[in-house]
């Protein structure tokens, strides 16, 4: 899965309809991953809240519930929305939702391209402000010798400090972090990216997928690249290709 492509899903209560424009966005916008769709206003809150998407391509007039009463149920904070309708009436109206975009059925693929090139750089200037903000706060927590760090959430900014962090987790194009206390932080950002954030604090890519710290590291179990128990009691996979690596910084202060 490419980190870089734009996790994105589809409302529009037409089942057709919806598969030809997922192949039409796969065909003029390599930069989007479907991630998932759904046919039915009444469940796209629960299917957006378990997907997690950067952008929303929404239907308007569809049974049940139109696309503006399903976006008043649903946390729009995290994502931009561009509306794909075959009626040019509720235009107004969709702005008003800060839609990203507003498209007409059929879609021309032009006006397509033209929409979510708009939606890559408001995303990216939303992902620098988070940047931004997290790097100035870890660099002010530096300067003061506390060893916590920033993390940007759906909420703000979490404040964590460094020891309480036991492993971090590849979900995708996202990472988990997983404290001691049992709490997981989800970030929007790559576990290469997260890794850059930790170190110099005895953090180690231990595999594609886990990212420990090795203050909690408990015992090492041998096999073709064997696996390492975390305090807790967490077993986690060691590619291998990191296992001389691990043994190594395992046994260095």
């Amino acid at each position: 899965m490419n980190p870089e492509r734009i996790r994105t899903v589809i409302v529009d209560d037409e089942v057709a309809g919806t598969e030809v424009f997922a192949l039409e966005l796969d065909m003029y916008c390599p930069g989007i991953e479907v991630v998932a769709t759904c046919n039915d206003a009444r469940e796209a809150p629960e299917v957006i809240a378990s997907a997690r998407p950067e952008l929303l391509f929404l239907d308007i007039e569809m049974p049940f519930m139109n696309g503006f009463e399903m976006l008043e149920k649903t946390d729009t904070s995290q994502f931009e929305t561009i509306f794909v309708t075959a009626y040019d009436a509720f235009a107004v109206k969709a702005f008003k939702y800060s839609a990203a975009h507003y498209l007409l059925k059929p879609v021309n693929p032009c006006e397509l391209k033209r929409a979510v090139s708009e939606v890559e750089a408001r995303l990216s200037k939303r992902k620098r402000a988070d940047h931004v903000e997290a790097l100035l706060s870890n660099i002010n927590f530096l300067n003061l010798n506390i060893p916590k760090i920033a993390f940007p959430t759906y909420e703000g900014v979490e404040f964590v400090e460094i020891e309480n962090i036991r492993y971090c987790e590849a979900d995708g194009s996202y990472a988990v972090i997983h404290l001691t206390d049992g709490k997981k932080i989800l970030q929007s950002k790559s576990l290469k990216q997260v890794e850059l954030m930790l170190e110099g604090h005895r953090f180690l890519r231990i595999h594609q997928s886990y990212l420990i710290n090795l203050n909690h590291l408990k015992r090492y179990v041998r096999g073709q690249g064997g696996t390492v128990v975390m305090s807790g009691g967490k077993e986690l996979p060691v590619s291998r290709s990191k296992k001389d690596g691990l043994m190594d910084a395992a046994t260095m202060k």
